[in-house]
């Protein structure tokens, strides 16, 4: 799985039910949520 940057716990965690998904300008992004607090993550991916 993807790796991403949680804003509430100020740390690198791994994306939990992490989808792929395209955003409006065409690139890929994994979104998905923190394990620890569940809060929602994303992560803008390679083309």
């Amino acid at each position: 799985m993807a790796e991403g940057y949680c804003v509430k716990c100020k740390a690198k965690q791994e994306i939990k039910d992490g989808k792929e998904v395209t955003m409006k300008n065409g690139r890929k992004a994994m979104k998905g949520s923190c394990p620890k607090c569940g809060t929602g993550m994303y992560r803008i991916l390679g083309k």
